[in-house]
């Protein structure tokens, strides 16, 4: 049951409000950090100025945009669908239950790209497979002068919320719905000097395993694969590069660290001089795949 509150809480009182409301899920700390980044979405203001002004009361509006937050927060929405935006490579994106919500370990991997293959002549040619909200094909494409980045996604719902933030960030990205592990979509698809992807990865009965706002919330087309084949994309995305990637072209992906291992031996059986490389974390969590002259 939800607690009852008294209605046009002050900016300090909606925000120990809200802490001790979701403590029940997480941990202090990130009830403190979700906490913070509601109110501050619902008044607009930052942490100090909200501190300036803690005795200012709620609006109606703002009001009620608490009492959402709270009562989804407490099913255990993350808080990027409640405020409907997350950042990635210091730009904002527009999110929703139809995409992942970007991670900072998957920035690792896309600046990974960029520093290989800024420098290309004429600008690389990138597909990004699983797209999702864009933010890796985005973010890319206005990082490095002159790339022409496609993405792709099975989900429409996902194809739109990209869309939108290509348009958010006047992004010249083209995004395509097609679903990958059907290789008839694959013919025209033409020539890339890069591939990239965060996958499916994760067995689906392993969802038991994950927190709710995760295994409840984000779509699950984007985590899970059927039991038992955890390196069911890896063998597609290696298919996929044999056929389109350029001479001495390059899969860049992320992983899960406990298959890191089988996937490198996976695409070096493939043709491929795999490398792996940690996150920020020091687990193995992302993979480079050469293609061999």
């Amino acid at each position: 049951m939800l607690p009852i509150f008294t209605p046009m809480l002050s900016f300090q009182q909606a925000f120990f409000s809200l802490r001790a409301g979701l403590q029940p899920l997480y941990d202090e700390r990130e009830a403190t950090a979700i906490a913070h980044g509601v109110v501050q979405h619902i008044t607009g203001l930052d942490k100090i100025q909200r501190v300036i002004n803690k005795d200012n009361t709620l609006n109606p509006g703002q009001q009620a945009g608490f009492d959402h937050a709270l009562a989804e927060l407490q099913r255990g929405m993350p808080l990027q669908y409640v405020t409907g935006t997350a950042w990635f490579m210091g730009r904002d994106f527009f999110v929703n239950s139809s995409v992942l919500i970007p991670r900072p370990e998957t920035e690792e991997l896309v600046q990974w790209v960029i520093t290989d293959v800024a420098n290309t002549e004429g600008g690389p040619r990138i597909a990004d497979i699983g797209t999702g909200s864009g933010c890796i094909a985005i973010s890319i494409q206005q990082a490095i002068a002159g790339a022409r980045v496609c993405g792709w996604d099975v989900s429409g719902e996902a194809i739109k919320t990209a869309q939108t933030n290509a348009a958010k960030h006047k992004a010249t990205t083209d995004f395509i719905q097609a679903d990958f592990l059907d290789e008839r979509t694959w013919e025209g698809a033409g020539e890339f000097d890069v591939i990239i992807s965060n996958p499916p990865y994760i067995p689906l009965n392993e969802k038991n395993t994950l927190h709710v706002n995760v295994a409840a919330f984000e779509p699950a087309t984007a985590l899970f694969v059927p039991e038992g084949d955890a390196l069911l994309f890896y063998r597609a995305l290696a298919a996929f590069g044999r056929l389109h990637l350029a001479a001495e072209g390059a899969i860049y992906c992320e992983l899960d660290a406990a298959h890191a291992g089988a996937c490198k031996i996976l695409f070096e059986k493939e043709g491929y001089s795999a490398v792996l490389r940690q996150d920020i974390h020091s687990n193995w969590r992302m993979l480079k795949a050469t293609r061999r002259k």
